[in-house]
């Protein structure tokens, strides 16, 4: 169903309109439900997490949903089925599940990590092989699940957390917005009424053709395991080592990537969803990006280069807080304005020479991203400049 794939990247465009800075997010949402695996949202509060998961699931047309915020307390029967009353007056014992997760074709499940001790095996269950034994006992219930998506504001603290993380295959870090200029814009939607955006949907039964058949049908070929070979030993060289099985559902991310683009086969570029997929703590992100853009993109050591000069930047401009407005502007002025409008024509043009050679320009637009935020912290911060103005600019 060729018509899917392009009914979802224009759901990932209307959502990336609508949520600012988080394209990369969403795209990876796609690509993790399209492979049937579930994902996680890493971030602190009010970073539109659970918002981003209602609206992305919503396009689905015939779906289920289910979502539950979890704590110490939730019982197994909250989350799978809560005893029927009526039933157990007349001597029987029987649950209700439907509404619940063993009805859902897609989850949300908030605070994942608070999972009560009494209803962690049921979850793991869920999670892995998609079944949920009735209190009653007898035969496993068959859930219908596509893929959970899962959200937490801190990362596992005890073994009980840390057996669910690791079946989360995917882990998306979620932040505050970087960029002045959209959080001007996030504050105007606040109180101005735009007009109803174009809201694109999907079939359910669109998507499980999709997921069954579809991805797992996409090639791989020799080179891209070779790559994946490459990136394994690089990565074990940084001491940083995933497991077997995780190396092997990501390649099912892998074309699903290709899939979501259009394309009959997995290439290079697609390697890029796996800077999400190979790191336990998120102060391991940066490396693995490093690595895997090095395969993805020819020139990946001059895109490093340059966001480590952006980098370098805004950690002089918070350095600087609290100087005179006349410090700022002459730090500005000798040296940071000149810095970042090179390193803004650098990766436009990388930018350009690797879409024009057909290669993933994630992690380039990225940085790109993370030039345009300093650049408009430095106008907003250190010159004085109206946030709107500096939208307008951009």
């Amino acid at each position: 169903m060729p018509d899917t794939a392009e009914r979802l990247r224009a759901v990932g465009d209307e959502l990336s309109d609508r949520f600012y800075e988080r394209a990369d997010v969403v795209r990876t949402l796609l690509v993790t439900l399209l492979a049937g695996r579930h994902s996680l949202l890493l971030g602190p509060p009010g970073t539109a997490k659970s918002e981003l998961a209602r609206e992305l699931t919503g396009r689905i047309v015939g779906a289920s949903y289910w979502e539950i915020l979890l704590s110490k307390f939730t019982a197994p029967t909250r989350m799978f089925g809560p005893i029927d009353v009526a039933a157990l007056a007349r001597g029987e014992y029987r649950q209700i599940y439907e509404g619940r997760a063993t009805t859902a074709h897609i989850a949300f499940i908030d605070e994942i990590f608070k999972c009560s001790t009494a209803a962690l095996n049921e979850t793991l269950g869920y999670l892995n092989e998609r079944i949920y034994h009735p209190e009653s006992g007898g035969e496993p219930i068959r859930c219908p699940l596509i893929g959970a998506i899962t959200a937490s504001n801190e990362l596992p603290a005890g073994e009980d957390s840390a057996a669910i993380y690791d079946r989360l295959l995917v882990r998306i870090e979620v932040g505050y917005l970087a960029d002045p200029g959209n959080f001007a814009a996030l504050v105007r939607s606040a109180v101005s009424r735009p007009e109803a955006p174009p809201r694109t949907t999907v079939e359910l039964a669109a998507l499980r053709h999709a997921v069954t058949e579809s991805v797992p049908a996409v090639a791989v070929p020799d080179s891209v395991v070779d790559a994946v070979c490459t990136l394994r030993a690089a990565l074990r060289r940084k001491e940083l080592i995933a497991s077997d099985r995780r190396w092997r559902q990501a390649v099912g991310l892998l074309q699903a990537s290709a899939f979501l683009d259009g394309r009959p086969a997995v290439a290079e570029t697609d390697l890029s969803v796996l800077t999400h997929v190979l790191w336990d703590s998120p102060t391991q992100r940066p490396t693995v990006e490093r690595e895997v853009l090095q395969l993805v993109n020819p020139d990946a050591k001059e895109t490093l280069d340059l966001a480590d000069a952006v980098e370098e930047l805004e950690a002089q401009l918070d350095a600087m807080a609290g100087q005179s407005r006349e410090a700022l502007s002459e730090w500005v002025i000798r040296r940071a304005h000149g810095t970042l409008a090179r390193a803004g024509k650098r990766l436009a043009e990388l930018r350009a020479e690797a879409a024009g050679a057909g290669r993933s320009t994630a992690a380039i637009d990225r940085v790109i991203g993370r030039q345009r935020a300093v650049r408009a912290r430095v106008l907003t911060e250190a010159l004085g400049m109206d946030a709107s103005m500096v939208q307008a600019q951009l």
